[in-house]
């Protein structure tokens, strides 16, 4: 385990640096957040990271209490990582983070990677805005593959990759282009549903509030 690297200054925002500030911690977090991953899993989704920096990484989130890691029982017997409620905390910030770096965001390079879920967080973003409180889980699909979000989800995981586990209160489509505006914050994801642009099926309180926005 490296040794903890500070700042050594007394400013709230130092010391979250200190915690959160190295190269792909905040993305481990943004991963995390779907809920318990294995290390291979992790590894996967997070292309450009070695083994060595994520182990590092996912020791010190462990020392810091932001993650934790345990055996799941049989028959899966694999070791998985999850956020602690501390790490949960980190949700608002990593939205933040998305909303200020809409701007750079740009058009996709040839050389980016991309991963359905990453437009998890933008997206659960726009449906909380205006959801006169409804909760509900959503299943998405794009080109790219599917995944889901859970609106008002309290101390859960936040999204998931693949299809909605169970029935969902919602289902939307769209193409990736329409993920890229919303994604650089060009299209916002009510108006995406008026331009025809994303697909509403569903007949539940978020469905609704989507279809009369």
């Amino acid at each position: 385990m490296s040794p903890r690297r500070s700042y050594d200054q007394y400013c709230s925002a130092a010391r979250a640096l200190d915690l959160v500030g190295d190269r792909w911690t905040l993305l481990i977090v943004r991963e995390l957040l779907a809920g318990p991953r294995r290390y291979t899993d992790l590894h996967a989704d997070l292309p450009g990271v070695s083994t060595d920096v994520l182990a590092s990484r996912l020791k010190d989130m462990e020392r810091d209490g932001l993650a934790t890691r345990r055996r799941l029982p049989p028959p899966g017997a694999a070791y998985v990582y999850e956020l602690s409620a501390r790490g949960r905390q980190l949700l608002p910030v990593l939205q933040a983070l998305g909303v200020w770096g809409e701007g750079a965001l740009g058009e996709r390079r040839a050389t980016d990677a991309v991963r359905a879920h990453w437009f998890a967080l933008p997206l659960l973003r726009g449906l909380e805005s205006g959801s006169a409180g409804s909760a509900g889980l959503v299943e998405v699909r794009l080109e790219e593959g599917e995944f889901h979000v859970r609106v008002g989800a309290g101390e859960g995981p936040v999204y998931g990759d693949g299809p909605a586990p169970g029935e969902a209160d919602v289902r939307l489509s769209l193409d990736a282009d329409t993920c890229g505006a919303l994604g650089r914050g060009e299209l916002g994801l009510r108006e995406a549903v008026r331009q025809g642009l994303v697909e509403v099926v569903g007949e539940g309180a978020l469905a609704k509030e989507l279809r009369e926005a």
